[in-house]
């Protein structure tokens, strides 16, 4: 990759010949990609929705949530609650509506901040005519609950979540099915991502993909994964690129 400095605390590596804005459609990650919540209304959604079902506690204690996916950090908590799958698995469909229900009662709670470049670079990519989508953790009705707190649902047409793919790299491949179904089936389609778990199910799935360090991961463990593009935030590949609008 050749990397261009803008400043200190500015990083971008692309790859030679790829362009980073000119693919035909983008499967967008939400938390950490672009937004952060700060608050606790999805991350207590687990414990409320397996409580209401099933009279149990669980925690998210030593799970890892980074690039992971709803419906498995729910299964996660309920194994380390000791939980068995007899009981848990009949109960699954209706822990996850539960869940959603939770967010949705608590909607007015929900306090998200857009990410650096977001709005930017969804408004140049829109402009050049790529089809917008999210390609998320999330279960469907949360993703878009989130998505729309934060006032970005205009930029999306199509979207893939976790409700029934526990492994990301299923999820993002159902999305990328979608985007062509969309976009054509020659379509090129780009993952944009802030984990490890983004680049790895981009790359399961033989797509592009565009890290960035606005999540847990700074931009040299992202880089280790070699994505097509490396930036430090979505501001700064759009500066770095003179594409800023």
């Amino acid at each position: 990759m050749q990397t261009t400095h803008k400043k200190s605390e500015a990083r971008i590596a692309i790859d030679p010949g790829f362009a980073w804005d000119g693919q035909d459609a983008y499967l967008f990650d939400i938390d950490g990609t672009l937004l952060r919540s700060r608050d606790r209304v999805h991350f207590e959604s687990v414990a409320n929705g397996v409580r209401r079902v099933t009279g149990f506690e669980v925690t998210l204690a030593g799970i890892a949530l980074h690039g992971n996916t709803d419906t498995a950090i729910l299964r996660e908590a309920c194994i380390r609650a000791g939980i068995s799958a007899d009981v848990l698995e009949p109960q699954i469909a209706a822990i996850l509506d539960a869940m959603c229900a939770s967010v949705e009662e608590r909607r007015r709670e929900l306090d998200p901040i857009l990410m650096p470049g977001v709005q930017e670079a969804l408004r140049h990519l829109s402009n050049r005519g790529a089809l917008l989508g999210v390609a998320t953790g999330n279960l469907e009705m949360i993703g878009w609950i989130k998505i729309e707190a934060a006032g970005l649902r205009e930029w999306f047409q199509f979207g893939g979540f976790s409700d029934h793919f526990p492994v990301r790299s299923e999820m993002v491949g159902h999305a990328a099915r979608k985007a062509r179904a969309l976009a054509g089936e020659r379509a090129t389609v780009c993952v944009v991502g802030d984990t490890p778990r983004d680049i790895e199910a981009a790359r399961a799935n033989s797509l592009a993909v565009i890290a960035v360090a606005t999540g847990n991961f700074d931009f040299d463990a992202l880089y280790e994964f070699r994505p097509d593009v490396c930036a430090t935030s979505l501001a700064d590949l759009i500066a770095a690129t003179g594409t800023a609008q």
